[in-house]
Parts: structure tokens; sequence; C-alpha cells
């Protein structure tokens, strides 16, 4: 059997997510709370109900506070449960009495029923001004998006903004991106 072919794109990315992996240590507590208030903010002005978020890995922005906010004001919280590569992801849903089960690659989701969200928070390692973000590699996030298509917000750090992603055709853009500064609304023709 043949080995897979690493594209440019490929190497690229990786040598990206090394360096881009680091940014986010360097951030405080308060850049965090920061960031969660501009994001509540912007999901609140939305007429969605069912917001998948994420559960945070070691040292990503920690949602859970937005998690606890939103259940509290009536909004339904889904969180994803990261299926076998290549399929999108799958959310159940969350309340603050839900528990936590351990997933793939080191992740947590709530052992609830499975749901659809009307609005999808995305992270990422980076950024650009066209909404291309760079994830971890899985490609889970842009199958998830494709295959619902809905809303999405990223969301991360301003440090982590480049001049520009390397991009492959199953990329998918977000209109919008939230950091510590602020709602980024992106200039990506798609969306003009």
């Amino acid at each position: 059997m043949a080995a897979p072919q690493i594209s440019e794109i490929d190497v690229l990315k990786k040598s990206l997510r090394r360096k881009m992996a680091g940014c986010r240590r360097t951030l405080s507590c308060a850049d965090e709370e920061r960031l969660r208030g501009f994001l509540i903010k912007e999901i609140l002005a939305q007429p969605v109900r069912k917001i998948a978020a994420v559960w945070p890995l070691a040292e990503e922005v920690d949602l859970r506070p937005l998690c606890y906010a939103l259940s509290e004001v009536g909004r339904q919280v889904l969180l994803p449960e990261t299926t076998p590569k290549g399929f999108p992801l799958i959310f159940r849903r969350w309340t603050p009495a839900s528990s936590m089960i351990a997933g793939r690659f080191g992740t947590s989701h709530p052992e609830d029923e499975i749901d659809v969200p009307d609005l999808v928070l995305v992270p990422f390692l980076a950024f650009d001004r066209f909404g291309y973000r760079l994830g971890y590699g899985g490609g889970y996030y842009d199958r998830t998006l494709a295959a619902l298509n809905v809303p999405a917000i990223g969301f991360g750090f301003a440090g982590q903004q480049i001049d520009a992603v390397p991009t492959g055709p199953y990329d998918i853009p977000l209109k919008t991106i939230v950091t510590e500064c602020g709602v980024i609304r992106t200039d990506n023709p798609k969306f003009l």
C-alpha cells in the first residue's frame, strides 16, 4: 500500500501549528474573561437557542464559564463528541448537572442526548482577516460546518492573527471571529 501523499499545504499547516501552539500560554485570565464577555454578547445578539461550545483542552480558552452563563439565560449548550476521523462532530446536550466522560484526543463530552446546534463556536490555533482558521489538523470543524450549514463564530486571541492561513479546498471561512479585543467581521468576499 502506498503512503499517503503529503501536500505543500499540509506541510505549511503542520509547521504553523507548532509555531502557534505556544501563543496561548502568554495570555492572562483577564484576557480570557474579556474574550468570553465579547463572545456572550455576540451570541445573545443572534436568534439562536442551541449553541455548540467546547470543553477546554489544556491551554485552550476556557468556555466553561460561558456555558454556565448561557444555560442561566435559557440557551441550550451542546458540546462536541469527537467522532472517528473523517466524520463530522456530533453534539450532545449539556447542563450544569451533566456528567462528563472522556472522549478521543483528550476531549470530554456529556453523556446526554445528541442534538443539532443553531450556532457553532469554533476554536483555532491561528486565523486571518479572511476568516480562515488553522485548527488541529483533523478537519473536524470544516466537515461539521459543511454538514450543518449553520452560523459559526471563531474564538481565540488577537495574537493568533496571521497574514494568511494556508488553505485547501475543504477549508471553510468564518464570517465572525471574537478575540479579547472585540468582534471581527472578516473580509472574505464570500460574505459580502
